[in-house]
C-alpha cells in the first residue's frame, strides 16, 4: 500500500487560503484530501505566527484571533519549534538565503519528507533540499 502524501503549508500558502487569493483552490483541494485522511497536512507554529502577526497588523487583533479559531479547526497538525527543528532551521537559515521563519518551514518538511506549498519566491533556494509546490506560479 502506497503511504500518504504528506504536505507542508507554508504562511503564503495559508494567507492565500484565507484571503482567496490565486492558488486557493488548490489549497483547497489539499485540505479536503486531509479531511477525508488521505494526505497528511502540516505546519509550523512559527509560520502560523507569521500568519497571526500579519493579520493583526493589517486587519486587527479580533480578526486574528478569528483566523487563529478557524486554522485549529482546519485538518493541520501544527509542529512546535522543538530545540531539534529549531536548530536544523538555523543550519538551513546559514546555507540559504531565506527568512527564519521560512528556514522552519523547510526545516519540518525535510523532516517529515514532506511537500512545501507555498508561492514564495524565498523557496526557490531550497528547492534542491526540499520539494516545493508552487501556487499560482510555474
Amino acid at each position: 500500500m502506497a503511504s500518504k502524501p504528506v504536505y507542508l503549508l507554508d504562511s503564503f500558502a495559508l494567507l492565500t487560503y484565507l484571503n482567496d487569493e490565486p492558488g486557493n483552490a488548490r489549497v483547497q483541494e489539499i485540505l479536503a484530501l486531509a479531511e477525508n485522511r488521505k494526505c497528511r497536512l502540516m505546519m509550523c507554529l512559527v509560520n502560523l505566527g507569521e500568519v497571526l502577526y500579519i493579520t493583526e497588523r493589517g486587519r486587527g487583533l479580533e480578526m486574528a484571533q478569528k483566523v487563529l479559531a478557524l486554522v485549529e479547526s482546519l485538518p493541520l497538525e501544527l509542529l512546535d519549534a522543538s530545540r531539534d527543528l529549531i536548530l536544523e532551521a538555523a543550519h538551513v537559515k546559514a546555507c540559504h538565503t531565506l527568512s527564519y521563519a521560512d528556514a522552519f518551514a523547510v526545516a519540518a518538511a525535510m523532516r517529515e519528507n514532506a511537500v512545501v506549498i507555498t508561492g514564495d519566491p524565498e523557496f526557490e533556494t531550497v528547492e534542491q533540499v526540499v520539494t516545493v509546490e508552487w501556487l499560482g506560479k510555474k
